[in-house]
C-alpha cells in the first residue's frame, strides 16, 4: 500500500508540474499571469514540484524492488512528466546565465535605428524606446560581436525591397516601410508567450555599398535570453541569402 501511495503521489505531483507549466502561455496572453509571476513563482514551483515527484518516484521504485509489491507505471508516468516540466525552466535559467540581462540589440551601437511608428504602440510596455547606450552596448559587443552593420553591394531600393519582403516573410508585422527615410519598423511575435518584440530597419547608403542596419527590443523582461540577437541573425542571413 505505501508503495502504491508513493506512486499516486509521484504522478500527482508529475501532472500538477506539467499543467502548471502549459498553462504558462495561455495565462499570459490572456492576461491572467504576468512575466514576474511566470518566471519567479511558477516556474520555480514546476522545478521543486518535479524534482519532488522525482525523488518520491525514485523512492516507490526502490520499495518496489525489495518488496516485489506494487505497481510502477503510475511511478513512472509521473517521473516523466515532472522531469520533462522541470527541465523546461532549468534550461531556460541555463540559457539565461550564458546571456548579458540586456533586452536591447542592434547593429549599430554609436547610431542606433530609431522607433517611430512604434514608439506609440510601446507607450504601456516596461522597457522604453530609448537606446540606454554604452551601458549595454559594451555587454553585446562582449556576448554578439557578429551583430554588426550589414553590407551589400546592391542599390539601396533593391536592399530596401527585399529588406521589407524579407521581414514578412519572417511573420513579422509590418507597421511602416518609409522608403525616402530606409525606414521599416515591425514587430515580431514568440508563438508560445505571444511576447511582442519589436524591430526597426534602417537602410542607406554608404561608401560603394548599402548599409542595413538593424534594431530588436523586447517590450518586457530585463533579459531577451539571446532571442533578439538570434532575430537579427535571422534577418541578416535571410537578407543576404536574398541578395546575394
Amino acid at each position: 500500500m505505501k508503495v502504491q501511495w508513493l506512486a499516486k503521489l509521484t504522478f500527482l505531483l508529475g501532472l500538477l508540474a506539467a499543467i502548471a507549466l502549459l498553462l504558462t502561455g495561455p495565462a499570459f496572453k490572456q492576461g491572467w499571469w504576468g512575466a514576474p509571476m511566470i518566471f519567479f513563482k511558477v516556474y520555480p514551483a514546476v522545478v521543486y514540484g518535479g524534482l519532488a515527484a522525482l525523488v518520491l518516484g525514485l523512492v516507490a521504485l526502490v520499495a518496489r524492488w525489495k518488496s516485489g509489491k506494487g505497481s510502477i507505471v503510475l511511478a513512472l508516468l509521473g517521473m516523466v512528466m515532472a522531469g520533462g516540466a522541470a527541465s523546461v525552466p532549468i534550461s531556460i535559467k541555463s540559457k539565461g546565465a550564458k546571456v548579458p540581462a540586456i533586452h536591447d540589440i542592434t547593429t549599430d551601437t554609436t547610431n542606433p535605428p530609431q522607433f517611430v511608428a512604434i514608439a506609440p504602440l510601446r507607450k504601456e510596455a516596461s522597457n522604453p524606446v530609448t537606446y540606454a547606450g554604452e551601458e549595454i552596448a559594451s555587454q553585446q559587443r562582449q556576448a554578439y560581436p557578429d551583430i554588426q552593420t550589414i553590407k551589400i553591394r546592391e542599390p539601396v531600393d533593391k536592399v530596401f525591397a527585399a529588406a521589407q519582403a524579407m521581414a514578412r516573410e519572417l511573420g513579422w508585422t509590418v507597421h511602416a516601410a518609409v522608403a525616402a527615410d530606409g525606414r521599416i519598423e515591425a514587430t515580431a511575435v514568440t508563438p508560445w508567450f505571444g511576447f511582442a518584440d519589436d524591430v526597426t530597419i534602417r537602410v542607406r547608403e554608404g561608401s560603394s555599398v548599402t548599409l542595413v542596419d538593424v534594431r530588436s527590443k523586447s517590450r518586457v523582461g530585463r533579459s531577451d535570453l539571446g532571442a533578439n540577437a538570434a532575430r537579427i541573425r535571422k534577418f541578416r542571413d535571410g537578407l543576404l541569402a536574398k541578395l546575394l
